[in-house]
Order: structure tokens, then sequence, then C-alpha cells
């Protein structure tokens, strides 16, 4: 064990003696993993030391130590602002220039550095499992940089992935890269003219496009491939299976037709109910978490994000993407609605001398007066009253095809559920700006202190209210594909405010289900705190609740697993199982005749 500890400092001494020499800056302090130190200034953060195998994660933690080093040494960051594109790719690709352009003067000087950046990357790069073209296209664009600039040589896999990405890049950045390559001691210069060619490219604006032609393209090829006699006999079952089940209950798309009489909104704050009031915020205080200011933060209704004519064009489109999901999932709801029915059905305990008269014995006491009156009373439900509230991440890593089925199925329950006398709201969570907005512009104003907290405005929406019928507000949901909408995400704050508005309702029994894709992430608070700041406050908030509260809470994580955060948590990986998974967690809940009581 002390040997272990001693190769561990002795790394750990040699790094930060490397970093001070590569920076040129004896002041530069090293941290690794969640070290903390008081000041973030003249600070590089490193990952913590894994050590397994008699050995660690050297190669990884050299690489990422260089290239910083090689930053802090050869970048003006006022001149590396003064040239920075809008637009969040775009902003992501203009740093990563930044970066070669550094490791390409330090490579040239120091020739070791060179092979540790090498290898650590192409191991990286070669691990990657790109799926959205966001990735695709950030990954291609470093890999492309670096074999111009730096000589790289790719393994074939490697350029069998971004093979059609680099070739587009190519064609857009050919005839440039002499000059940036000309450029790269003048760094005013390069930033200028990468800049200009990273905001000709226009990538933020585009990838929607591609994108959807994605989905455009995967759903004609579905709806195109012929049908085998299996396929056809299960589908008459299936459609003779929901003639049987709709002949009992109505139609989920032509439950919009019913009657329009407004239900009239339930007022949480009434002074009349004070039972209400009794069901305070809970106490997160010591979490060691904070804010550096709320004032730009947000509670805001969907309707009030958007004009009616643009919530209900955006609903249509929502529909249209995905009218065959919507039609598998419908049949899923169908079959949670009839177990939650069946839970539902009032019974009666009879023969009782008191209660209600059975009037089916009056015949009995008709032809003999000498019997005596029947009376029956009604056994008590266990079904109890209920809400289910649907918390969904509105990030940017969302967009696409998470965030519509994630939409569609939030509302197709919200339906069956609200048939079923079950209240449901759907909540989502994002921030008002990318970068921090006005938390963060009244920050640097105020001279920058350390650790700040969260650093960004949030946005929290209210897409469906709990006391609101899904006929007031089913264009809502289409807010969610409004471009420009999913920026970042800061989940445990999400989760608190969702916790407190369950908190205050008068239900029984209370669910919190939350459909994210990862951990929580904020450029901004994440550069100004430490760097597990945000991922601990949710981890706090989530045992919080799922130890001191009778809120049953539940994950669905869309391609990453959650169950880090939340104990009961389920994984999928591809997004169209979304629905079946949330249905089907959402019956086990409902149909469990044991379930414990959470204290």
């Amino acid at each position: 064990m002390n040997n272990k500890k001693e190769k561990i400092e002795d790394f750990k001494a040699a790094i930060s003696s490397t970093v001070r020499s590569l920076s040129n800056s004896q002041k530069i302090e090293v941290s690794f993993g969640n070290q903390n130190f008081k000041s973030e200034n003249n600070l590089i953060k490193l990952p913590n030391l894994n050590y397994s195998n008699d050995a660690f994660n050297h190669e990884e933690i050299r690489a990422i130590a260089d290239s910083k080093s090689l930053r802090l040494r050869f970048s003006n960051i006022d001149i590396l602002k003064k040239y920075e594109p809008s637009g969040n790719i775009s902003k992501k690709l203009y740093d990563i220039s930044e970066k070669i352009r550094c490791e390409k003067i330090g490579t040239s000087y120091f020739k070791g550095i060179k092979n540790n950046i090498e290898k650590f990357y192409q191991k990286r790069v070669s691990g990657l499992d790109l799926k959205s073209s966001e990735d695709k296209i950030i990954e291609s664009f470093e890999n492309y940089l670096r074999t111009k600039f730096l000589n790289f040589k790719n393994e074939s896999d490697i350029d069998k992935k971004l093979k059609s990405y680099k070739k587009d890049l190519n064609e857009k950045l050919k005839s440039k890269i002499n000059e940036l390559q000309d450029l790269t001691l003048d760094q005013e210069k390069f930033n200028s003219l990468i800049s200009q060619l990273i905001s000709n490219l226009s990538l933020d604006q585009t990838i929607d496009e591609d994108e959807k032609k994605d989905e455009k393209n995967e759903n004609d090829e579905k709806s195109s491939k012929p049908q085998n006699q299996e396929q056809q006999t299960t589908q008459k079952d299936n459609k003779n299976e929901e003639l049987s089940i709709d002949s009992n209950v109505p139609d989920l798309e032509n439950e919009a037709q019913e009657s329009d009489k407004a239900e009239e909104e339930f007022e949480l704050e009434d002074s009349s109910r004070p039972d209400l009031k009794k069901r305070g915020a809970a106490n997160f205080s010591d979490f060691k978490y904070k804010t550096y200011t709320e004032e730009f933060d947000e509670t805001i209704k969907a309707e009030e994000l958007e004009s009616t004519e643009e919530l209900a064009r955006l609903r249509k489109n929502l529909d249209q993407q995905l009218l065959q999901l919507k039609n598998f999932i419908s049949k899923l709801a169908n079959k949670l609605q009839r177990k939650l029915l069946a839970k539902q059905n009032r019974s009666w305990n009879f023969d009782l001398e008191e209660g209600l008269l059975d009037t089916s014995k009056l015949t009995r006491v008709i032809m003999d007066p000498l019997n005596s009156l029947s009376f029956k009373k009604e056994k008590d439900i266990e079904f109890k009253d209920t809400l289910v509230t649907i918390l969904i991440d509105n990030s940017g890593s969302m967009r696409g095809k998470p965030i519509s089925v994630a939409a569609i199925c939030a509302d197709i329950l919200s339906r069956t559920l609200e048939r079923c006398m079950v209240k449901v709201e759907i909540l989502g969570f994002t921030t008002k700006h990318w970068k921090g907005g006005s938390s963060r512009e009244k920050w640097m104003k105020n001279d920058k202190p350390n650790l700040p907290g969260r650093l960004n405005d949030l946005r929290h929406i209210i897409y469906k209210s709990a006391d609101t019928q899904w006929r007031q507000a089913k264009n809502n949901m289409g807010l969610m594909l409004k471009e420009g909408l999913l920026k970042e995400n800061i989940d445990g704050e999400a989760l608190k405010w969702a916790f407190n508005k369950m908190n205050k309702r008068k239900e029984d029994r209370k669910i919190l289900m939350v459909i994210s894709d990862g951990a929580p992430v904020d450029d901004s608070t994440l550069s100004t705190n430490t760097s597990d700041y945000l991922e601990s406050n949710l981890k706090k908030t989530v045992k919080w609740i799922e130890s001191k509260s009778n809120i049953e809470l539940l994950a669905i994580g869309i391609g990453h697993d959650v169950t880090r955060y939340y104990n009961r948590a389920v994984k999928i990986t591809d997004v169209q199982d979304l629905g079946d998974v949330m249905i089907n967690q959402l019956t086990d809940l409902f149909v469990e005749k044991n379930r414990k009581t959470l204290h």
C-alpha cells in the first residue's frame, strides 16, 4: 500500500513539475480529480489517477497535462475571445482549432510531447461511438486539423468512421489550410481566419436539417419494407385486441372532441386549504450547494414562450414525425389503462345489517314479509389518489429524435392516466442561455469571485400542470421541438423544483419520472467551480428524495446509464424503446401489491 502511494505521489510531483516547465510559469497549480483549491486562477485540472493491476492511467494524464500547459503558454485569452464565433458547435470547433494551434507550436519545440498527445488521441478516438451529427462533425473537424497540422496517421477504422464528414470539410477548407499553417505563430490572424472559416460552414443552422433528413429516410425505409405472413397475422391480432379494448374505453385520438368545458385551476396556496399549506418546500440547504444569483431564473408556462399559432404548428410537426411510434405507444397505453381501471373497479359487501338498501333482494321480502331487509356497503378501493410528474431533460444533447419521442410519450401517457383519474404534470428543464448568460455577466462585473456556485440562468418550463386537462395543454408538447430552446441542463435544481411542486399537492401517492440522457452539464458553472459540482448536487438531491420523502422516484437514461444517480433506473440504447419502458415502469409501480412505504 505504501509503495502504491509513493508511486502516485512521485507521479503527481513529476507531472506538476512538467506543467510548470511547459507553461513557463512557476505559479501554476495542478489538481487531480476532485481535488479542491481556494483559487481557480492559475490552475490546471487533470483527471483522477485510476490505479489498477499495479498501473495507472499515466498516458492519459501526461497527454492532457502537456496539451493544457501549451495552451497556457501560447494562447492569449483576450485575443481568443475577440474572434469567438456565435453558435454552440462553432464555438467548440473554434476552441479545438486553438488547442491544435498551441500543440503545433509546442511539438516543434518539445519533440517528446507529440508522442504523448498522439498516443492518447488515437486511443480515445478509436473507442468513440459516434451517433449524433454534432458529435461526428466535432470529431471529424479535430481529426482533420490534426492530420493537416500535426501529421497524425489514422488507423483505418477511424478513417472509416469519419470519412464522409472529413471529405466535406476538406472541400471547404483545403484552400486555406496552408495559410492557416503559416499563421500558427500569429494568434490574432490565425483566430480571425479560422473564426471566419468556421462561421462560413453554417454548421449550427444545418445540423438540425441533417438530423431531420436522417429521421425521414429511416421512417421511409421502415414503411417501405414488405410485410411477411407472420407480421400480417400479428398485426391482425393486435387490431382485434385494440377493437376489443376500444369497445369499452374511449379512443385516444378522438378524446379531444369531447366536451370543452374547462376545469377550474386548482390553487395550491389558497387560504381555504390549510392542509396543503403544511406541505412546505423540502430543506436542501445542507448540501453546500449555492447559486451566484437567482435574479435571472424563470419558471414559465409553455404557452408564454410562444404564440398560439406557433405552438399549433410545432404540435402538428410533432405528430407527423412520430405517427408510427404514436400508434405503437397508444396500444401499450391501453394495456396500462386496463390494469388501472381493473384496480379501480367498484366492489360491494352484501347481506349486511346496515348500509345501502340492496334493491336486488327486495323480491325476497315481497314474497315472504318475514324476511329482513338486506343492505350493502362498497368495499374500500386499494387504488390511491395518485399524481405522476414527468420531468424531461431539455438540454441540447436531447435535440432531434430523443426530445421528440420524450414529448410524444409524455403526451400519450398524460391522456391515458387522465382517463384513469390519475393526475399528470409534465415539466421540462434547461437554461436561458449558453455559457452563463446574465448570471455570468454579473459575476464578471463583480470581479469574478472564486467558486461562485451555479453560474447560469435557469429556465424551468411547465408544459402541463397537474390540474390542466390534456386537451387544454396538448399543443404545449410541440414547444420541445422549437429551435434554440434546448440548451444546458442542471438536473439537481430541476429535481428540487419538481419535488417542491409535488410536495405541496394533496394526492396520497406521488411518482416522479425523470427522462434524461446523461450527467448535468453547464460550461459556465463547471469552469468556475469543482469539476463534480453539479453531479455531486444531483446525487445528494436524489438520495434525499429517495430516503426522506414519500415520493417514488424513477429515472430513464437515454443512451447513458443513470443508475449511478438513481436507485430505480433503466437505460435504453434505442430512443424508440422509451415509450415501452415508460409504460412498463409505471405499470410495475401500479400493480405492486406489497409496495414499501418510503420514510
